[in-house]
């Protein structure tokens, strides 16, 4: 899987505003890293550029709604996260801030 890294940290791709989710909402594990879609969000490239892109790439029947709302978020390589999603709205949560109970 093609990503981009610079200064050992990893752009991932998502969608931290509230309405259509980015990556929650397609689940497509190639569309946080994809450099296109990198290239494209740092060019302020029109949001309908990047759907059109992903329904020719990853084809037409996933959901690419969030493509209006991404943004990128910076995480050192080989760090371990998810992706949360409430209401559309995602946030990058990493293994570190997680605070495991034990039973």
């Amino acid at each position: 899987m093609k990503k981009v890294i610079r200064d050992n940290k990893v752009a991932i791709i998502y969608s931290p505003r509230y309405g259509a989710g980015w990556y929650s909402w397609h689940g497509i594990e190639e569309l946080l890293y994809d450099p296109n879609i990198v290239d494209m969000v740092e060019r302020a490239e029109d949001y309908e550029n990047i759907i059109k892109y992903c329904d020719e790439i990853y084809g037409e029947n996933a959901y690419f709604g969030g493509a209006d709302q991404v943004q990128l978020f910076w995480l050192d390589q080989g760090t371990e996260f998810y992706v949360d999603e409430y209401d559309g709205s995602e946030s990058i949560v990493t293994k570190s801030v997680i605070k495991w109970l034990l039973a």
